[in-house]
C-alpha cells in the first residue's frame, strides 16, 4: 500500500504580522502547526525562512526539507508547553558535563581535553561564576550545587523559541558548558563540534574511520548547525 503524501495545493507565499509575532500565509490561509495551533512565530526572519521552505516545496511536501518549520512547530507544541521540564533536563546536562569527565591516558589524549576543554570550563566561571570541575575517568564526580544553580538560572530564562534550539545544542555535544557558549555567541557551533568530538577523533586517528559512524556523526553536525542558526532567527529583525 502506498503511503498517502500531502501535495502542493497553494500559489503564493507571504509573512504578515499577527497576535505579536509573524505568520506565514499559503495563499490566504494561515500556517498552523500539525497540532492545530497557530504558527505565530517571534521574528520577521523567521517568517520568511519558514516561508522560503514552503515556497521550495514542489509536487508533495517534504517535511525533512523544512527545518526551520519542524523547529518553529516544536516550540509552540512540545518546548512551551513543558519549558520547565525542559529546562530542568537541560540543566542536568551540568552534572556530567561531557568537559568534566577525561581520558585517564594516554598523555597525548589528556593533553589535548586539557588545552581543549579547560578554556570553556574557565569560561563558564567568569561568565556565570559557574566553576565545574574536572575528573579523570567516568566514575561522577559531584559538582558545586551554587554553580549547577547559576547555569540553572541561565537555560530557565530561555524563551521557548530559543529553548528549542538550546535543547539541540546541548544534546547534541553532550554539553552544557559548550551548548551555552554557542548560544552566548562565545564560540560557533562548528568549534563545539569540534571540542565535542576530541574523543572519537582521537579514537579514528589510531584505528581508521568507520563510515556509517562517520555519516551518523554528519548528520548530527547538521542539526547542530541548524540549531546555530534557529537560534539567531529568534532574535534577528
Amino acid at each position: 500500500m502506498t503511503e498517502w503524501k500531502a501535495k502542493r495545493f497553494w500559489t503564493e507565499v507571504n509573512v504578515r504580522a499577527e497576535d505579536g509575532g509573524f505568520r506565514v500565509l499559503l495563499d490566504a490561509r494561515a500556517l498552523n502547526t500539525p497540532g492545530k495551533l497557530p504558527l505565530v512565530m517571534p521574528t520577521r526572519a523567521m517568517a520568511d525562512a519558514v516561508a522560503e521552505e514552503w515556497r521550495a516545496q514542489e509536487g508533495h511536501i517534504q517535511p525533512l526539507t523544512m527545518p526551520n518549520t519542524r523547529s518553529a512547530n516544536s516550540a509552540i507544541e512540545r518546548v512551551a508547553p513543558q519549558h520547565a521540564e525542559i529546562c530542568a533536563m537541560l540543566s542536568a546536562y551540568g552534572e556530567t558535563d561531557l568537559l568534566c569527565y577525561r581520558a585517564e591516558g594516554p598523555l597525548e589524549l589528556t593533553q589535548r581535553q586539557k588545552g581543549a576543554w579547560d578554556p570553556m570550563l574557565d569560561w563558564a566561571a567568569d561568565r556565570y561564576g559557574a566553576r565545574l570541575v574536572p575528573v579523570a575517568g567516568v566514575l561522577p564526580v559531584e559538582q558545586d550545587p551554587d554553580a549547577l544553580r547559576a547555569l540553572s538560572k541561565r537555560v530557565l530564562r530561555t524563551e521557548a523559541f530559543p529553548l528549542t534550539a538550546l535543547h539541540d545544542l546541548i544534546t547534541l555535544t553532550g554539553s552544557l558548558v559548550l551548548g551555552l557558549a554557542i548560544a552566548d555567541g562565545h564560540i560557533s557551533a562548528n568549534e563545539a563540534w569540534l571540542l565535542s568530538r576530541i574523543d572519537e577523533d582521537w579514537q579514528i586517528s589510531q584505528w581508521g574511520e568507520d563510515d556509517e559512524a562517520t555519516q551518523m556523526a554528519e548528520a548530527k553536525r547538521s542539526q547542530l548547525l541548524h540549531a546555530e542558526r534557529f537560534l539567531s532567527l529568534c532574535s534577528e529583525n
